[in-house]
């Protein structure tokens, strides 16, 4: 057991109310529980408001394990615990002083939980190392309507989360939309292994010169080559030798600089995913999409938004790999799975971010689209199935990565949806 989970039983008043007493007999009422303090400093809970022996109080109310923690913390000597009235431990094992010398009124809430809810919560936390997720066990109990209401609150704290970097790179564009949906899309059509070093190409180009040759597909592959470094290697290609002059040419024009640049990774990817591959993809997009940025928002159809992105390669990457071997010529079109991750990780992100700057709530018309979009296919998402989790659609797989990397890996279960109902479903059945 640990602090966490009294914060849990004194929030939600997860304890029995009638004929609560403290340690020194007094009768205790709880009016208000007060605000959680989620910061490190300061006491547990402000403003609270309660009577004691029928004397009402406000103020903050401190929570311990031990009473004797009081001291271990120090907040003797800490004036931000003054005005703590009420000090709740699960043992009040010492007498706490106030400075006035009149003894701090202690709840000892180990009188007062029920042997069910202590069952409950071994059940969830006391687990071996073996287990994957706390409730793995338990999983099949939770109700449907339980899981649905959760994963479109998880869907939305997962778009929240991407939103961040959404309004980091703003700030450094000075708003420029277009430039931030181009650094967006490049990190994610680097991918996993790739995306980093995709997005500090993009970020060492300003957008204009973007704009300035999109026009044409052999300037756009001769600056995206470029920057990423490609020609450095002496390639004896008579295609990359033009490209190294048009880029050269552009570097001089253009003052281009690719310090900082991160050379992209072939290791441990499969052809289709080469950088190179995934270069000529992107620069084929930003040629034939010269208003992607007003398409992607004023689209809400997913099939007019296919048509965006289903883009191939030039001539030469149709037969090649690399810049040095020749291979069996193939179609190297974007496929519908990985314009699903384009839609997933930037443009449904964009679209709310931009709908949220303007003012808007997309959020109806987000889930529609998420909704709309295939599951994603791993090996997380197909562990949760197996356990019975709905995952029908992107929401779903969205959710479901929110839920296992911000709530399982750091046993949250008393902030998770999840494992309040396993802690309370005893009393939610009635």
């Amino acid at each position: 057991m640990n602090e966490d989970f009294l914060h849990y039983l004194w929030k939600h008043k997860k304890f029995e109310l009638c004929n609560l007493k403290t340690t020194q007999e007094q009768e205790v009422v709880i009016k208000r529980v007060g605000v959680h303090n989620i910061n490190e400093s300061g006491p547990d809970f402000f403003n609270a408001m309660i009577a004691i022996n029928g004397q009402k109080w406000a103020g903050n109310v401190e929570i311990h394990m031990k009473s004797s923690d009081w001291y271990t913390h120090n907040h003797e000597n800490d004036k931000a615990y003054d005005n703590v009235i009420l000090h709740v431990v699960w043992e009040d094992n010492v007498s706490v002083f106030r400075k006035d010398n009149t003894l701090l009124p202690a709840l000892q809430l180990k009188d007062y939980v029920s042997k069910e809810m202590l069952l409950r919560y071994k059940e969830l936390f006391e687990q071996s190392n073996t287990i994957w997720i706390s409730c793995e066990k338990q999983f099949s109990k939770v109700p449907d309507f339980i899981l649905s209401n959760w994963q479109e609150r998880l869907f939305i704290e997962r778009l929240e989360q991407k939103s961040i970097l959404i309004l980091e790179l703003l700030k450094k564009t000075s708003n420029d939309w277009e430039a931030v949906l181009f650094k967006l899309l490049a990190k994610n059509f680097g991918l996993k292994i790739n995306g980093d070093a995709f997005l500090s190409l993009a970020n060492s180009l300003d957008f204009s010169i973007v704009r300035k040759c999109s026009k044409d597909l052999h300037k756009l592959e001769a600056l995206f080559f470029g920057q990423a470094g490609f020609f450095e290697d002496g390639i004896n290609n008579s295609y990359a030798k033009k490209l190294a002059e048009e880029y050269n040419f552009l570097k001089n024009k253009f003052k281009l600089n690719s310090v900082g640049v991160i050379r992209p990774q072939f290791f441990r990817l499969r052809p289709l995913n080469f950088p190179t591959i995934r270069l000529a993809q992107f620069a084929n997009l930003y040629h034939t999409n010269q208003r992607l940025f007003n398409d992607i928002i004023i689209f809400n159809d997913l099939t007019k938004m296919y048509t965006l992105f289903k883009v191939g390669v030039s001539s030469f990457w149709e037969d090649h790999y690399t810049f040095n071997k020749q291979s069996v010529k193939r179609s190297k079109n974007l496929t519908d799975s990985f314009i699903d991750l384009l839609f997933i990780n930037t443009v449904i992100p964009m679209k709310f971010v931009y709908a949220k700057n303007q003012g808007k709530n997309l959020e109806d018309q987000v889930f529609k689209l998420i909704s709309n979009i295939s599951r994603e296919n791993n090996r997380l998402v197909n562990d949760f199935e197996n356990l019975g989790a709905p995952i029908k659609n992107a929401l779903h797989s969205q959710a479901i990565i929110q839920l296992k990397s911000k709530y399982c890996d750091q046993k949250a279960c008393l902030q998770c949806a999840i494992g309040n109902y396993l802690l309370n479903r005893d009393q939610s059945l009635g």
